[in-house]
């Protein structure tokens, strides 16, 4: 199960500038539309579901921080600001008005793409997650059996699959949270709740070597998916047994 991208709209009246961001942010794994004026941007909004929203301030005759300010007592869709350098009451006005975040020409797509990430993240976990059960013995799921007490992992046809710390707890984290996307900086919160030995670095790793453990193709996963541009979801029913 793959989610569809995040859809980011760009709005700027460089048409340089909106070039470059939209080949750079669709190269990783974003959908971008851009528009060069405020009344472009309302004609998207009223036709497609946006996620996010580039605005600069500074657009040629028209005022951004209005913009802002409309944008904001009619949607919640987040906001990153785009202001010049010099303009730090403009950046100011915009985080007032309630903008998200704000980045300062001349950026790097690379920080506008950091940015954008952030942000999105902070949207998309509202949810709490679980913490530690003392009292869970195991998670099982499409006969397989993660034995949290002695650590272990069996196969439906009753092997035992050896597992690193790092790999059980990361394995313990998508099971305590099935069907549900998950995000690198989520699994490494849930993950540390067994272990201290996984590293925001190691996270993939640990993912591909699961994978290679418990999928019948792990090229083509059916358990660990990916939701693109979000994070991996566990894509099958779990049992807890206490």
């Amino acid at each position: 199960m793959e989610t569809a991208p995040s859809h980011v709209l760009v709005v700027d009246d460089d048409a340089a500038l909106r070039a470059l961001v939209t080949e750079y942010l669709s190269q990783n794994e974003l959908r971008v539309t851009a528009v060069a004026t405020g009344r472009e941007m309302v004609k998207v909004l009223g036709s497609e579901a946006i996620d996010l929203i580039v605005l600069d301030l500074k657009l040629q005759g028209e005022d951004g921080l209005h913009l802002a300010q409309k944008l904001r007592e009619t949607s919640k869709i987040p906001i990153i600001i785009v202001s010049g350098r010099l303009d730090e009451a403009d950046r100011v006005m915009g985080l007032e008005l309630g903008a998200d975040d704000y980045v300062t020409k001349p950026f790097s797509p690379r920080e506008l793409l950091a940015r954008i990430r952030a942000v999105i993240r902070r949207y998309h976990a509202p949810q709490p997650l679980p913490g530690r059960d003392e009292a869970l013995r195991a998670y099982r799921f499409a006969g397989w059996e993660l034995n949290m007490r002695m650590h272990r992992m069996t196969s439906p046809i009753g092997e035992h699959i050896p597992l690193t710390k790092g790999e059980f707890s990361l394995l313990a984290a998508f099971l305590s949270s099935p069907e549900r996307i998950l995000t690198r900086d989520q699994l490494l919160e849930l993950s540390r709740l067994h272990s201290t030995e996984v590293y925001d670095r190691s996270i993939d790793v640990q993912i591909l070597r699961l994978r290679r453990k418990l999928e019948v193709d792990p090229a083509n996963p059916q358990f660990i998916r990916t939701a693109r541009g979000t994070g991996y979801i566990f894509s099958a029913p779990v049992t807890m047994i206490r």
